[in-house]
């Protein structure tokens, strides 16, 4: 009974940055209307659906400070990292089919050794910066330069999207249906909210965003407290609790908003979005709030089992993303093998989480290999 109340506290902060979503897909689909395929997906649409993982992990370190603080973070981050590279691109590809829209999903290989190998030199800037026993300002400094970089690199290396101009005259049709505020206010439709009958323009599209963005920063609060009382109640270090369910409830947004591209049959933003949202999530949404934090408190001192666990889930983490990253690369189209393939993986990784908390000795195994390779990556 303990942890029924969190449970449900979880649930409802997952239905709300689900609802707000939506308003976040309106907004971000005009702002990039500009943007090349794949573009849009990894820099726009990776941000704005990533911002409950910056929130998230703002949240652990401001409240429960220090290391478990930055416990949370990493765990939240490291874990909708591996629920983004698994468990969206297995959905996207359901979506696909069960909608009918196509026979399997084939991705540019184009977009996905530009993201996939700029997250894999992600994660290993992230392995490399953070090994020893503690962390300093400067390390959330050159995580969130390395994004700087990186969507420097998007955007100059980009296309100009030529329907663009088309989708414009689209959006200058007004809605003429009468809308339901209180309907709007209780279901959290945020884009009748805000941009009501009116067309969409660069205000409404910010305000709206800048509104969903204060919705999920809310309940991105309550998130962190209920993950503080799971924790507590079964005994389970607040990583592993964040690795789960934060990562699982902050990845609402980019699962819904890849699922409604791969409808629509941009398979390239789907995928993008996923993996754009993984560079976002280790180098901004974690360097952000490391950096803040380290500045206003001072260096964060970890304990032995903060870096072990941390330097674990970040071994795993790059381990997953280079099988993911093979198998995407040489897949000529994606069906339900890679679905069967990706939940399978995820599996996995639930088990090695559950079993390190309650001391399975193959997951303790698993733990003891990736520390091998922690130790070995250093000497490259």
């Amino acid at each position: 009974m303990d942890i029924l109340f969190p449970l449900l506290l979880i649930t409802f902060t997952m239905l709300i940055i689900w609802r707000a979503s939506d308003g976040f897909e309106a907004a971000s689909d005009y702002i990039g209307r500009n943007l090349s395929d794949g573009v849009k997906g990894a820099t726009i649409n990776a941000v704005a659906s990533s911002l409950p993982e910056l929130f998230t992990t703002l949240f652990f370190l401001f409240y429960l400070k220090d290391v478990d603080g930055f416990s949370g973070g990493i765990g939240t981050t490291a874990g909708s990292a591996i629920f983004n590279g698994m468990i969206i691109p297995a959905f996207v590809i359901l979506a696909v089919l069960i909608g009918n829209v196509a026979k399997g999903v084939e991705v540019s290989k184009k977009v996905i050794l530009r993201d996939g190998i700029s997250l894999i030199i992600a994660e290993l800037i992230l392995i490399i910066l953070i090994s020893g026993t503690s962390l300093k300002w400067w390390h959330g400094f050159t995580l969130m330069i390395t994004y700087g970089v990186y969507v420097t690199y998007m955007l100059t290396s980009m296309e100009k999207n030529e329907n663009s101009e088309e989708e414009e005259e689209d959006d200058d049709e007004e809605n003429d249906e009468e809308i339901n505020y209180g309907k709007a206010l209780l279901t959290l439709d945020l884009e009748s909210l805000i941009i009501g009958k009116n067309k969409i323009n660069n205000s409404n599209a910010w305000s709206l965003l800048s509104v969903a963005v204060l919705v999920i920063a809310a309940a991105c609060m309550l998130l962190v407290h209920a993950c503080e009382q799971i924790g507590t109640a079964l005994d389970m270090p607040i990583i592993f609790v964040s690795v789960v369910l934060a990562a699982a409830a902050s990845s609402v947004p980019d699962t819904i908003i890849s699922m409604k591209d791969a409808r629509k049959g941009n398979y390239d933003d789907a995928v993008a979005n996923a993996l754009g949202s993984n560079i976002f999530d280790i180098c901004f949404a974690l360097g952000l709030p490391l950096f803040l934090y380290t500045i206003i408190h001072g260096d964060i001192t970890m304990d032995a089992n903060t870096i072990r666990y941390s330097s674990e889930l970040r071994v795993f983490l790059l381990l997953l993303t280079i099988v993911t990253f093979f198998w995407y690369l040489f897949s000529k189209k994606m069906a339900m093998g890679t679905v069967v393939f990706l939940l399978a993986i995820y599996g996995f990784f639930l088990f090695y989480v559950f079993g390190r908390t309650y001391e399975n000795q193959f997951a303790i195994q698993i733990g003891d290999f990736l520390h091998l390779i922690m130790d070995y990556i250093p000497t490259l």
